[in-house]
């Protein structure tokens, strides 16, 4: 539910940019605000969950979250919208709390399958959002969409609150401490930023395929309707489906392996898009792909950090979701300039194009860790 408020508004762009009466580039730069509001909490706000007692924290940014939620569902201005929806994008990162919360809870030995297990149910969130906030504004229009949420997450927040058992914090340090001490961890684990470039390249071929794809769904080639647009998405919430396997093959030391299938299937995706796009099982089958292989990269990756220091796994986690938004946010703002120049052919170019950077990096992987060893 908290990761679902950063993609609402992706099947409703067209639904925003004739109400606001603003073009599809500038509609887009939502999508890109709410993901900067996300980088910016995980820079700012995770990093607490090594300093602060995690239940009450989750509880203080559910309840920022609802309050931006309802503001966005009031708006009567597009920078009024972009605004509430940079703050709720920060505070959602609670979903970015509870996850190394659940890795610190799980044996070693079962981590990567608990941690699979529970992004399983982020990750569906993700994928869910669109069909929900389509099926919605279809019958009640957009706002509803925002302030439906802001109810969910003030229960939400008193079922957390009920519901999680107390953790003390990792540690005692000055909060401005916390924020160096990040910065030392990424400048301490070449593996954290090798695995946060990765799911950077993933991460902004995902926005720039479901930032545009409505555009394209709903245009003269299509005509769909925003139900349409949502039974659509209902198709890459298959892709969950992998999320425990992700975790099982990270538990039986396949990360490297997998991690090159990821990326390869990745841009695979982007090409069966590209050359199908006149019929809508193509583009169906890339987006159950790509939704895959970006799951796959995700759990991989954060199997791989949550091992490097047991009790800075909320900062490494911050330092990681940080990096990889930022990817989402310019893949976001990149697919929405290339649509508007090139259409959709533009758009699978650079989709394609990004996985097959993280999969020519990844081929250095090996002499990277033979030099960091020698």
């Amino acid at each position: 539910m908290t990761v679902a408020n950063l993609y609402y508004a992706q099947p409703l762009l067209s639904s925003l940019s004739a109400f606001f009466r603003v073009d599809t580039a500038t509609a887009g730069a939502l999508i890109t605000i709410t993901q900067i509001g996300y980088v910016v909490g995980m820079l700012f706000l995770v990093p607490l969950g090594d300093r602060m007692e995690k239940r009450r924290l989750v509880t203080i940014l559910l309840a920022v979250t609802t309050l931006a939620l309802a503001a966005a569902g009031a708006a009567t201005s597009f920078p009024m919208l972009l605004i509430a929806s940079l703050i709720s994008g920060a505070t959602s990162v609670v979903a970015q709390i509870l996850v190394p919360f659940a890795a610190g809870l799980a044996p070693d030995h079962t981590r990567g399958r608990i941690v699979g297990r529970v992004m399983s149910g982020l990750l569906t969130g993700i994928l869910l959002s669109r069909t929900l906030s389509s099926l919605v504004s279809d019958a009640a229009g957009w706002r509803v969409v925002y302030l439906g949420s802001a109810v969910l997450m003030a229960l939400l927040a008193l079922a957390l609150h009920l519901a999680l058992p107390q953790q003390a914090p990792t540690t005692d340090v000055p909060y401005h401490h916390v924020l160096r001490s990040t910065v030392q961890l990424v400048r301490g684990h070449p593996a954290l930023v090798r695995r946060a470039l990765y799911q950077a390249a993933m991460f902004g071929a995902f926005s720039a395929f479901w930032t545009t794809v409505s555009f394209m769904l709903t245009g003269p080639r299509f005509h769909y309707s925003p139900i349409g647009v949502g039974v659509f998405a209902l198709v890459g919430a298959a892709g969950a489906a992998v999320a425990p396997l992700a975790g099982r093959w990270a538990d039986r030391e396949l990360v490297r392996p997998m991690s090159g299938a990821a990326f390869a299937v990745g841009a695979l995706a982007f090409a069966l898009a590209g050359f199908g796009q006149h019929g809508i099982v193509p583009i169906a089958l890339a987006a159950v792909l790509l939704d895959m292989a970006v799951q796959t990269s995700l759990i991989l990756g954060q199997h791989t950090i949550y091992r490097l220091d047991p009790t800075a796994r909320a900062r490494l986690n911050s330092a990681f979701i940080a990096t990889f938004f930022v990817g989402g946010a310019l893949g976001s703002q990149l697919g929405s300039i290339a649509y508007r120049s090139g259409g959709w052919t533009a758009v699978t170019v650079l989709g394609a194009a990004l996985p097959a950077l993280a999969l020519a990096y990844w081929t250095t992987e090996r002499r990277a860790v033979g030099r960091s060893t020698s």
